[in-house]
């Protein structure tokens, strides 16, 4: 006879959200003990959390799901984007001990155990995300801490700004490795900033054999593998202060070679050419964001996570530029296209597949300029 115990019905130990600015969120701790910093961020996709969880894109960051139940469908281990969690710690409303899903490999309770990653519930999320939209994002802390109060404010004071924060180097992996077929049809070198599973997938899928780099690996130790494309991935913190990258950037741009960048990679490319990134109130965090591709007309719906983005008026201003798409909520550079080389970058994530596929023709864009650079012969 198969029983299930609902543990949010035991006692739990009260919890407290703290602001930067001094606001104050209550709620309760999911497990043990525990105070972790970041900066907070919402994110409303109404599925998806391991996927979130699990992207590079958002260490550092205190994540508040706006769906109000997390956990109710467990956790399957090859949805994970990485290798581990990387939010900083989870802010939700319902948090759910049991799932439903029989294809769930455990409970999301377990997995956080497991990650070491502290998360508190039954907070007023939906107070707590219009607090968030009307103030911006900001550092904050989450713990059961209550008698610290007055500490947990100075060491919240005293933490740096995402603004200017590098953190690809957190992410990246530390040692060269490979994915996918090695008697694939083209190989494309991938600059690792954050990278996500799934990208290295579709890649893959398109017959790319990928060698993954470390973050600040150079344009000559990359052409040393003699890859017919280039890739620049996804990843946290501020582009700016990634001067290797952006310098690899231009260094594969000068020599026409196929490139494509994806979130923080796009951000590097548009800063290779001189445009520059800024910090947004809030960031763009969801898998129903609106995209129109100015190319084709064509309306996109898209899965979105970045708190920085690209200067729009100096981008339209670029003469080797293209604005290709564009976000329809509030008209922020969406994709960028060189008009004379061999290189496009898109702010959205095309490998996430938020239900509809609207942006997984990328992926085949991208081998079709490999396919086309190496028929023509280009000397590098």
């Amino acid at each position: 006879m198969l029983f299930c115990y609902n543990m949010s019905y035991k006692t739990r130990k009260k919890a407290l959200l703290l602001l930067v600015d001094g606001t104050k969120f209550f709620g309760k701790a999911v497990g043990p003990d525990g105070t972790c910093f970041g900066e907070i961020c919402f994110n409303t996709g109404m599925t998806g959390y391991q996927e979130i969880f699990t992207d590079p894109s958002y260490f550092g960051q205190l994540l508040v799901t706006t769906n109000a139940h997390i956990g109710n469908y467990g956790v399957q281990t090859e949805e994970s984007q990485s290798n581990g969690v990387n939010i900083a710690g989870l802010i939700c409303k319902n948090f759910n001990y049991d799932y439903s899903r029989p294809a769930a490999d455990q409970s999301l309770e377990s997995y956080l155990e497991e990650n070491d990653l502290f998360a508190i519930s039954d907070v007023d999320t939906r107070a707590l995300v219009n607090y968030i939209r009307e103030n911006g994002s900001m550092n904050a802390v989450i713990t059961t801490a209550l008698d610290k109060e007055e500490s947990l404010i100075k060491e919240l004071a005293e933490m740096p700004s995402m603004e200017g924060l590098e953190l690809a180097s957190k992410v990246s992996t530390k040692e060269p490795y490979y994915y996918g077929n090695s008697d694939a049809e083209f190989k494309v070198a991938t600059l690792d900033l954050g990278v996500k599973t799934n990208i290295l997938k579709h890649l893959s899928d398109r017959g790319l054999y990928i060698k993954v780099f470390p973050h600040d690996t150079n344009f000559d130790q990359m052409l040393e593998w003699e890859p017919d494309g280039f890739f620049i991935s996804n990843g946290p913190g501020d582009p700016e202060p990634l001067l290797g990258a952006q310098n690899l950037a231009k260094e594969i741009i000068k020599h026409n070679l196929p490139l494509f960048g994806i979130c923080l990679g796009h951000q590097i490319i548009a800063i290779a050419n001189g445009i520059p990134t800024y910090k947004m109130f809030n960031g763009h965090r969801g898998i129903n964001h609106p995209v129109i591709n100015l190319l084709t007309g064509k309306g996109e719906i898209t899965s979105q996570n970045h708190g920085f983005a690209v200067d729009k008026s100096l981008a339209e201003s670029h003469e080797e530029m293209q604005i290709s798409h564009l976000h329809l909520n509030d008209q922020t550079v969406a994709g960028l296209r060189m008009k004379n080389k061999n290189c496009f970058s898109v702010q959205y994530h095309p490998e996430a597949g938020p239900g509809p596929n609207d942006a997984s023709y990328l992926f085949d864009d991208f081998y079709q300029n490999i396919k086309t650079h190496t028929t023509q012969e280009q000397p590098i």
